[in-house]
């Protein structure tokens, strides 16, 4: 999956003309227009975005091919994928979500506690899903600056601040 990311994601449908309400996770949501054409995550459908407005809270897209609500609703939280080198390269510091997949969790001295298994955006803020080295259970961690002062992707990893009441042995 590293050679494919994810742009965006359909919500549903908007009205009845076959709209659908995008969330778009481009710097500029507007961009994921110009990086057609678009993906299904099993690369067996693709999408071209015809006309694209600003809408409450979302984006409002019409899909090339899409004519109908009943059609548009079968997309429902479809995500979309392109080729990563259709994508500008990431500026010094900074990087795709996908590049932290697998990357080690170290915390502030040194002790590797396991590695970044996802990355999700439930709407408030990214969350890293890390998995336990010792356990293998997962805990969530914010991708904040206070739980995550660091990021190295070149040395393959994350330094973090665990909460107060992380134990990695449980």
């Amino acid at each position: 999956m590293a050679g494919r990311i994810c742009v965006a994601q359909i919500g549903g449908p908007h009205g009845i003309r076959g709209e659908v309400k995008l969330k778009s996770f481009t710097a500029d949501p507007m961009a994921v227009k110009n990086y057609a054409p678009l993906e299904s995550e099993d690369g067996a459908a693709q999408f071209e975005i015809e006309t694209l407005r600003a809408g409450k809270g979302h984006l409002v897209a019409r899909l090339r091919g899409i004519a109908d609500r009943s059609t548009a609703a079968q997309l429902t939280h479809l995500r979309l994928f392109v080729p990563r080198e259709r994508l500008p390269p990431p500026l010094p510091e900074e990087f795709y979500h996908v590049d932290l997949i697998g990357l080690r969790v170290l915390t502030q001295d040194g002790t590797e506690i396991g590695s970044i298994v996802a990355v999700h955006d439930f709407g408030a803020g990214d969350i890293l899903e890390v998995e336990i080295a010792q356990s293998r259970e997962h805990i969530m961690l914010p991708f904040t600056e206070a739980f995550v002062p660091r990021v190295d992707i070149a040395g393959g990893f994350i330094m973090v601040v665990p909460p107060e009441d992380f134990d990695e042995s449980s």
